[in-house]
């Protein structure tokens, strides 16, 4: 399905948190008067304006921790970047937000492969690709040597949205953030289970961690609790669809 025919099954809908079923096994919710879909992948898709965003990829994590004695797997630079390839093949958006900490630290860049900048160049081409700045890749992305497709900003406003790397407190409408990569916890069959998860109040939201070794940050914790001023959903993503999930059922 293209975006196109995406925009046109969302037109209409009348959501805010009563999240609706879209046929690839996303949520539907609006945030801001925005129609968004929450995808299982932890992307987010704007269809009216043929919008991609993703949050916290951290790529080349696996060979920060290397370069410093602890030696993981090295391959989660391209497990994440082939995810993002499918939802883009998937997608066709005309625009993709990165929206921060896409790479680990500032010496990241160069440790990529030949093989990942590659499929970086074939993604971003004949697209508007947007690195947005982070609290671990700001140095990184400053860098006119790197030679990354695409553009960097600190902040952009598509519609009624706002795009930022870090939330910021108080009342913040429309503001699509990423950097806390929340996880919902709750119980099931008689043990806890804990996903990644989008967070939102229909007014504000938060991104779940895209990249393949990132961890996440219980919902509860007041860090991400605290910027809500009403109870919010989680929407936890699952193998093959995403759960809305009530305040009240999280542990």
């Amino acid at each position: 399905m293209t975006a196109r025919a995406r925009t046109n099954d969302i037109e209409g809908w009348r959501v805010n948190l009563t999240p609706r079923r879209n046929p690839c096994g996303g949520l539907a919710v609006r945030v801001a008067g925005e129609a968004c879909v929450l995808r299982c992948s932890g992307a987010m898709l704007v269809p009216v304006h043929d919008l991609l965003i993703v949050a916290d990829l951290h790529l080349e994590k696996g060979s920060a921790f290397a370069v410093r004695g602890q030696m993981l797997p090295p391959y989660d630079t391209a497990a994440t970047l082939m995810r993002l390839e499918d939802e883009i093949a998937d997608l066709n958006p005309a625009r993709v937000v990165l929206l921060g900490d896409s790479f680990h630290d500032r010496a990241a860049v160069p440790r990529l492969s030949a093989e990942d900048r590659d499929r970086l160049e074939r993604m971003a081409f004949g697209r508007d690709w947007i690195w947005l700045e982070g609290n671990h890749d700001k140095a990184a992305l400053e860098s006119d040597a790197l030679h990354l497709p695409g553009r960097v900003i600190g902040e952009m406003t598509v519609g009624g949205l706002r795009l930022v790397h870090e939330p910021e407190p108080g009342d913040q409408p429309g503001e699509v953030a990423g950097h806390l990569h929340p996880a919902a916890r709750v119980a099931a069959y008689g043990r806890g289970v804990r996903r990644p998860c989008f967070i939102t109040d229909g007014s504000r939201i938060i991104l779940p961690a895209f990249g393949a070794f990132t961890g996440g940050l219980n919902v509860r914790d007041p860090a991400i609790a605290g910027l809500f001023a009403s109870a919010p959903m989680a929407a936890a993503l699952g193998k093959d669809r995403v759960h809305p999930l009530a305040w009240e059922t999280l542990r």
